[in-house]
């Protein structure tokens, strides 16, 4: 089974995915986390952010991993916290926007779904990533909130800046973000994360039922 949770920067897609994975023993996928370890890796082989066919190269030779607890490996490095910083912050929409390189992260992004049950979430998953995805969250909130939740996440910014930053990522990854037709609308501005994770469960639990769907163990299953 696939939940896919799309949304805007700041919308709680991370920690929402996150929590309901560990809650339903899903595998999480987090595909923003793959365009960050691809951009370090780029950043920390010198290569230049615009040479796409680079880019691409370095996706297809070294393609991102995840280990428990949220780790994410790209190249023989854990990049787990390296990947947060504000420079890649600012860099990762370059790389984020080359149409060849989403191509080869897609399909990674395909190849890791289908290894097992997954809570998979990005800005296109339910759309373009996993359109066949058995469930489709759409994550939104306030800008206001958002920045404050940012914020929250980054040491030594204010919140007025990271307001300005992520209205301008939203400008910029608009091409790239997608709400899929039949995905259910959350609006989490006023709810806390156990709130939305209680409610995404009962929506697993109602196509389950409805559906008659049988969840895989898959190899990251866990008891």
């Amino acid at each position: 089974m696939i939940v896919a949770i799309d949304g805007p920067a700041g919308a709680g897609k991370s920690s929402v995915a996150r929590a309901l994975a560990a809650r339903l023993g899903f595998r999480y996928l987090d595909t923003g986390a793959m365009y960050r370890a691809l951009t370090w890796l780029a950043s920390h082989n010198g290569v230049d952010l615009g040479d796409v066919p680079a880019l691409v190269h370095l996706a297809r030779e070294h393609p991102v991993e995840f280990g428990e607890g949220s780790g994410v490996f790209i190249g023989g490095h854990d990049v787990t916290a390296e990947i947060r910083s504000p420079e890649i912050d600012s860099a990762v929409p370059i790389v984020a926007r080359h149409e060849k390189v989403r191509e080869v992260m897609r399909e990674r992004q395909r190849q890791l779904g289908e290894q097992g049950d997954s809570v998979i979430e990005g800005r296109d998953i339910g759309e373009v990533v996993a359109p066949h995805a058995e469930l489709k969250i759409w994550l939104y909130a306030d800008p206001e909130v958002r920045a404050a939740r940012r914020h929250a996440e980054r040491d030594g910014m204010e919140v007025e800046v990271l307001a300005g930053e992520m209205r301008r990522r939203d400008e910029r990854d608009a091409v790239n973000t997608h709400r899929a037709d039949d995905a259910i609308e959350l609006d989490t501005t006023f709810l806390d994360l156990e709130q939305v994770i209680d409610r995404i469960e009962a929506f697993v639990q109602e196509r389950v039922a409805a559906t008659g769907f049988s969840r895989s163990p898959g190899p990251e299953r866990r008891a």
